[in-house]
């Protein structure tokens, strides 16, 4: 199915992302639990248990779901939470499963939305990350969950995964898996597969008409359906429905802002966590209007075809609808890549759409979102969002691209002031941080927003931690916090060396995310963590030493906004 799929398609995961339009009280055991979900084939296996006995057995409104026990944590993958999304029912609002009779079997992971995967050709890249593609189907709409118990009432922790828009899915990451959090915090973790790409950002309205008026947005209200399928469900699963937090990296977090704007997610969600993005700005409907009649003219098709669109093969979609990104889109200045600050003029691509419908507002970009004022947030982003192990540049190579980007006189200064930040770091880690200080300064603008709001606080972090791997030189990359705030050094060891200081670490960042959703106040013993505010920017840093700071190198990053 992959080589069909990907037919015709050779874009890298990077140049795909670049296409969209825009681009944060454990339970003691007696001795440690060694789970299935805590080893990978790339590492030694320890001695294990998993059952899948009758108590593992769960309600929903659908019907029941069977799943297993790893260490003590009850699991449940590939639950239905929406049809299938194939053929007459592509680019339609998600419609509710299809009640069942006999125990569905929520063993494994469901498919992934059809997108761009890894090409694998950075060795060292593919080392750290440790990707997993899985398999790929427009019969994608299911949730994975963990608990300790099917009973209690304990906080949802539920994640989006980033990639834009346009590509990723629940378990692209090791770090994604969710036993952990379960295990040591007490708290049920849910995870989610949603639309994306053309398949959940495409406007059909002037093609298929009325029916397809919500189109242009269905890939963010799949992520509303997920969340009334957890209000409506979790409780068999041990979770508290009026304690739920979203949160995501990356496109996962631009989602989380996404849907604080959205009325239709209103009383869905009681605390957010933003992580290396949020804040987009989103295309108008009109953008994307004419973005789909150029689409139409990619494929050769009358503009009202729209029986043939819902026969065609993925590949050829995404390929027509790229080619005519790439013509409406205009030259990206300055540095782009995951992690960048929102464009200051909206682009077309595969993102939300302000249609005045689904989507109302450019929440945290224009405005901060009214629905969700007292919503307390937890944002923050990385110190070397900017990695790609390819890259390493002289000084001199390193001020020819920044002054390519932001001129001479603010490279010379840029540089100057980093050395000088940071003189234990190379050339090459401190070239990767330039993205780092530009997430800082979006980070910066959606604190200001959130507090100017006068509702709940929002409580930044900035994490700094140098991974020890590949001689140290690659710093903390985008995506290198979440072995840590999912508990997941030991999954994640390719990243993290596992090493006694990043447990230590992985501790202390758990926690933070736990008692976050338990309480909106991410402090714990020994670790008091303040509310930000746009005069002080006070932030949390996760490093060796954790610790609150005043604006951590704002006086380089302001350089970025002189």
């Amino acid at each position: 199915m992959k080589k069909n799929l990907l037919n015709g398609i050779r874009m890298t995961r990077r140049e795909a992302l670049m296409l969209s339009a825009s681009a944060g009280v454990g339970i003691t055991f007696a001795e440690q639990l060694h789970a299935l979900d805590s080893t990978k084939t790339a590492v030694p296996q320890q001695t294990g248990s998993c059952a899948t006995p009758q108590s593992a057995v769960a309600k929903t409104e659908y019907g029941k779901v069977r799943g297993y026990v790893s260490g003590g944590v009850y699991t449940f993958k590939g639950v239905p939470y929406g049809q299938d999304t194939a053929g007459e029912n592509r680019w339609l609002p998600a419609k509710r499963p299809t009640p069942w009779t006999d125990e569905y079997p929520a063993l494994v992971y469901g498919a992934n939305c059809p997108q761009t995967l890894h090409n694998y050709k950075s060795i060292e890249m593919s080392f750290l990350y440790d990707w997993d593609d899985g398999y790929m189907s427009e019969d994608m709409l299911k949730l994975n969950i963990w608990t300790p118990s099917l009973s209690g009432k304990r906080p949802v922790m539920v994640y989006f995964h980033g990639g834009g828009f346009s590509f990723g899915s629940a378990y692209e990451l090791p770090s994604h898996e969710g036993a952990q959090m379960a295990r040591n915090h007490d708290v049920v973790q849910v995870s989610v597969n949603h639309r994306l790409n053309i398949l959940g950002f495409f406007d059909l309205s002037e093609i298929g008409g009325s029916s397809y008026e919500d189109s242009v947005n269905v890939g963010m209200m799949d992520l509303v359906a997920s969340l009334r399928w957890i209000q409506e469900n979790i409780a068999n699963f041990g979770g508290d429905p009026d304690k739920v937090m979203i949160y995501g990296q990356s496109g996962g977090g631009s989602k989380v802002t996404c849907l604080m704007g959205m009325p239709s997610a209103a009383g869905l969600i009681q605390r957010a966590g933003v992580q290396s993005g949020g804040g987009g700005n989103i295309p108008s409907a009109e953008q994307s209007k004419e973005l789909a009649r150029q689409v139409m003219k990619e494929l050769e098709l009358v503009p009202n075809d729209i029986e043939s669109l819902k026969k065609m093969e993925w590949s050829r979609l995404f390929a027509a609808g790229n080619a005519a990104i790439a013509k409406i889109n205009p030259a990206i200045r300055g540095l782009s890549g995951p992690g960048s600050a929102p464009s200051a003029t909206p682009r077309v691509g595969w993102s939300p759409t302000v249609d005045g419908r689904a989507v109302t507002v450019r929440s945290f970009y224009d405005t901060v979102p009214e629905v969700s004022k007292n919503v307390p947030m937890l944002v923050g982003s990385v110190s070397e969002e900017g990695m790609q192990y390819k890259l390493n540049p002289t000084e001199a190579e390193w001020q020819e691209t920044l002054t390519k980007a932001y001129g001479n006189e603010k490279a010379v200064a840029l540089i100057a002031a980093m050395k000088k930040a940071h003189p234990e770091k190379s050339i090459r880690t401190l070239s990767y941080g330039v993205q780092g200080l530009n997430t800082r300064n979006n980070v910066q603008r959606m604190v200001k927003l959130k507090h100017g709001q006068g509702g709940a606080p929002a409580y930044q972090y900035w994490f700094t931690w140098q991974s020890p791997m590949l001689d140290g030189e690659c710093g903390a990359w985008h995506t290198a916090e979440l072995a840590f705030c999912f508990d997941n050094t030991k999954r994640c060891e390719q990243g993290t060396g596992n090493t006694p200081e990043a447990q230590e670490l992985a501790k202390k960042m758990s926690t933070a995310w736990a008692n976050f959703a338990r309480s909106g106040d991410p402090s714990q013993a020994g670790l008091s963590w303040a509310p930000s505010d746009p005069a002080r920017c006070q932030t949390m840093v996760f490093d060796k030493t954790c610790r609150m700071v005043d604006d951590p190198d704002g006086s380089v990053r302001k350089i970025l906004l002189s």
